[in-house]
């Protein structure tokens, strides 16, 4: 569906002739590629996502897919109509209201006035902005912004729909709407890149990733090898690429890590409203050591749904020397039915890692019971006839 061949974009940031200089001399001072020599294929149907830190060229290649910019080396192949949710409010007129907007974004897409005609009540419904659909654009929040530009691209039937951080905006109830949305264009086979920094979405959304660093592909994975490589790169501020999924500033190290009952044997299966005790085997191998042991519980999407650590059960720990500690951690199985995973760490005081083990453990939860969402509420229902 998409095909990005050594796609490269280089912009000339202080054009220098009336210094003096020649203008290939002053180019080859001034240039700035955004992008370099970036490859990757996109199969139709799948949700690729795009993740790297501001500045590492994401947005500046979502357009290009977009073709509101031109590769300065390179090409990109698409097939069908793209629809593209980029920068805040891009490609809106603010004089215009939302309704003639939409009419007009659609128009340049190329649909029909019969499509268009077709789409924009459910452009409206979706977007919920009561009676600003009529008004200009100029007098949106932010927030009513995301609604009409997300409304608006999901609403035109792309084959292809480019979206870069549109839910970083907004309440999180329309956010939720949007995520369920995108669930069900991929669910139709709508060909969807997504770019976000909340890797709790892309492991929810995407089939496969790619990390953007300084302008380069340094590597395709899993929305989980993707997003790991991402954490380690900006907390350790790493340009060179190692496969792991694992730091340490040797301060402290995991040695290994298991899920049992208090006093039973180590497993990995549980029943809601179990005991699980997580014990870890942690060596200190400097003297004075102070850390902070933590664990972080993921559902199976990725996404964070609890977590704590030693310093907020009011447990400190400091070792004299070097040593090796057992240390244990006991809480209630509060999860519904699914599958688990938890990420260890020590940390200084101040919250600096010295160990990180992303995903380390896995545990299922089984249950009989259909609950919604990843937690059980141990709650009571009560009623009586009045």
């Amino acid at each position: 569906m998409i095909s990005v061949q050594n796609v490269s974009k280089r912009y000339i940031t202080q054009p220098g002739f009336w210094r003096g200089r020649s203008p290939h001399e002053d180019e080859a001072q001034n240039e700035f590629w955004a992008l370099r020599n970036v490859s990757f294929d996109v199969p139709r149907g799948e949700v690729f996502g795009l993740v790297g830190p501001n500045g590492a060229g994401k947005s500046t290649l979502l357009q290009i897919l977009a073709g509101i910019l031109q590769p300065t080396e390179g090409r990109v192949l698409t097939q069908g109509r793209i629809s593209a949710l980029l920068e805040l409010g891009a490609g809106f007129n603010l004089e215009f209201t939302g309704r003639e907007n939409v009419r007009l974004n659609a128009e340049l897409l190329g649909l029909s006035r019969k499509e268009i005609d077709a789409a924009i009540p459910e452009v409206e419904a979706f977007a919920e902005l009561g009676r600003f659909f009529d008004r200009p654009v100029r007098e949106y929040s932010t927030g009513m912004y995301v609604r009409l530009a997300f409304s608006a691209a999901i609403h035109q039937h792309p084959e292809t729909l480019v979206v870069d951080e549109a839910l970083a905006v907004g309440d999180a109830r329309f956010a939720n709407k949007c995520i369920r949305r995108l669930d069900e264009l991929k669910a139709q086979g709508t060909t969807i890149l997504f770019v976000s920094h909340d890797l709790g979405i892309v492991k929810r959304l995407c089939n496969r990733a790619a990390l953007l660093w300084q302008g380069q592909l340094v590597t395709l994975g899993t929305p989980r090898e993707i997003s790991d490589e991402y954490t380690r790169r900006v907390q350790l501020d790493l340009t060179p690429l190692t496969t792991t999924n694992t730091t340490s500033n040797n301060r402290s190290q995991i040695l290994s890590a298991h899920l049992h009952h208090p006093e039973g044997p180590p497993r990995t299966q549980f029943e809601i409203n179990d005991s699980i005790t997580l014990t870890a085997e942690v060596k200190v191998q400097h003297p004075n050591t102070q850390f902070q042991f933590g664990l972080l519980i993921r559902n199976r999407q990725g996404i964070d749904i609890a977590g704590t650590n030693s310093q907020i059960e009011n447990c400190p720990i400091t070792i004299d020397g070097p040593a090796t500690l057992s240390i244990s951690f006991t809480f209630p199985c509060h999860f519904t039915r699914g599958d688990y995973t938890i990420t260890l760490a020590t940390q200084d005081p101040d919250g600096t890692r010295q160990d990180w083990r992303d995903d380390f453990l896995e545990f299922r939860v089984n249950d009989r019971r259909d609950y919604a969402g990843s937690t059980w509420l141990n709650g009571n229902f009560e009623w009586i006839i009045r």
